[in-house]
C-alpha cells in the first residue's frame, strides 16, 4: 500500500467513526512480538530522550508566545508614550499662552485688572468670563499635571515589560539548547541503527502502543462513552485528518510540519476557535471533561508533564504528531499514558 492510498484508508475510518458509522475494532492490528533485549534498551533511552525534548519544546513555545506578547505590549506602550507627550506639549503650549497674555496686560492678572475697571458694566461682564478663565486655566494645569503621571507609568511599564521580554528570549534560547541536545542525542543512537534493527524498533514501539491501547480499553474506559462531535468539532478533526502523513518538527505549527500542540491549536483555529499554542497551557485553560465524556475535538493530554497533546476523532482513536523522525498518524487514543481530556468549546 502506498502513503497516499494509505492516508485515504485512515481519512475514511476517521470520517465513518465522526459520522456514527461503526467501526470494527477500537486497537491498532495486533503486531508481530520482536524480542531484542539490547534494542529494547536502546528504544526506552531514545523514548526518554525525546519525550525530554518534547516537554522542553513546550517550554520554547511558551517562552515565545510570551516574548511576542511582550513585544505587543512594548509597541503599545510607545504609541502611548508618543501620544502622552504629544498631549503635555500641547497642554503647556496652551497654559504658555496664557501667560503670554497676562505678559501683554503688563503682568496684573485678570481679576486684578477687572478690580480696577472705572466701569460697573464691564465688572459685571467680565466676572463670569474670569471665572471660566479661572476654572480653564485649572483644568489645564490638572490635566497637564495627570498627563506628566501617565507618561512617568508608562515609561516604567515600558521597563517592566523590556525586562520581561529579555528574560523569556532567554528562557527561550535555553529550552532550544534543550530540545536540540535531546533530539541529537536520540538521533545519534538511531544512527547507530543499521536498517533492519530500525524496523524492529519502530515495531517495538508499535507493540508499546498496541498494549497500552489494550489495557485502556479493556478497563471499560471507552464503555459509556456517547459524545458526539459538534460542527466546530468536525472541522477540527477534518483538518487534523488532512495533516496525517506531514512531518513532525519542533515549534512548528504548519502549514507543512507540526509539532504535536502546533497540529491542535491550528486544528481549532481552523474551526474558528484560537487555543493556546502549548500542550501544558491547553491543560491549564481549557475546560476538563471526563473521559466518560469525551467526544471528536476535545484534546487529549499525555504524561505527567503534559508535554504531549492529541486530538481525539472518535471510536478511541486519536490524530497526533508523535515525534521527531515520525509522521502526522492515527493511533489509539489510549496509546500512551492519558493525563487529561480537554474541550477548546464550551458549548
Amino acid at each position: 500500500m502506498n502513503r497516499r492510498h494509505g492516508v485515504s484508508v485512515l481519512t475514511l475510518i476517521c470520517a465513518t467513526a465522526i459520522l456514527g458509522i461503526p467501526v470494527t475494532a477500537h486497537a491498532e492490528p495486533r503486531p508481530e512480538p520482536v524480542t531484542n533485549a539490547p534494542l529494547e534498551q536502546v528504544r526506552k533511552e531514545i523514548r526518554d530522550l525525546y519525550r525530554e525534548a518534547a516537554s522542553a519544546t513546550d517550554a520554547y513555545n511558551l517562552a515565545g508566545e510570551e516574548a511576542k506578547r511582550q513585544s505587543d505590549q512594548i509597541v503599545t506602550v510607545a504609541r502611548r508614550i508618543a501620544e502622552g507627550q504629544s498631549r503635555i506639549d500641547d497642554l503647556k503650549n496652551r497654559a504658555g499662552a496664557a501667560a503670554r497674555a497676562q505678559y501683554r496686560t503688563g503682568g496684573l492678572p485678570p481679576g486684578a485688572q477687572l478690580a480696577l475697571s472705572n466701569s460697573p458694566e464691564r465688572f459685571l461682564s467680565g466676572a463670569g468670563r474670569l471665572q471660566q478663565g479661572h476654572r480653564a486655566t485649572m483644568d489645564v494645569i490638572s490635566e497637564l499635571q495627570r498627563s506628566q503621571l501617565d507618561l512617568q507609568q508608562y515609561a516604567s511599564d515600558a521597563s517592566s515589560h523590556y525586562r520581561t521580554l529579555e528574560a523569556n528570549l532567554r528562557k527561550k534560547e535555553a529550552a532550544k539548547r534543550e530540545v536540540t541536545e535531546k533530539i541529537a542525542a536520540a538521533k545519534q543512537l538511531e544512527d547507530r541503527l543499521e536498517a533492519e534493527e530500525k524496523a524492529r524498533l519502530l515495531q517495538l514501539e508499535r507493540e508499546e502502543e498496541y498494549r497500552e491501547q489494550r489495557k485502556w480499553l479493556n478497563s471499560g474506559a471507552l464503555k459509556d462513552t456517547k459524545g458526539t462531535a459538534t460542527e466546530a468539532g468536525r472541522q477540527a478533526v477534518a483538518y487534523a485528518i488532512k495533516q496525517i502523513g506531514k512531518r513532525y518538527v519542533w515549534g512548528a505549527a504548519g502549514p507543512d510540519t507540526f509539532d504535536c500542540s502546533g497540529l491542535t491549536s491550528q486544528a481549532w483555529l481552523a474551526a474558528g476557535t484560537k487555543i493556546p499554542r502549548t500542550s501544558q497551557e491547553q491543560l491549564r485553560l481549557l475546560p476538563k471533561v471526563a473521559v466518560k465524556d469525551m467526544r471528536p475535538g476535545d484534546l487529549i493530554i499525555y504524561f505527567k508533564d503534559a508535554s504531549h497533546v492529541a486530538l481525539y476523532v472518535g471510536d478511541g482513536k486519536m490524530v497526533h504528531a508523535p515525534r521527531p523522525g515520525r509522521n502526522i498518524t492515527m493511533a489509539g487514543a489510549g496509546s500512551m499514558p492519558i493525563l487529561a481530556v480537554v474541550r477548546p468549546e464550551s458549548g
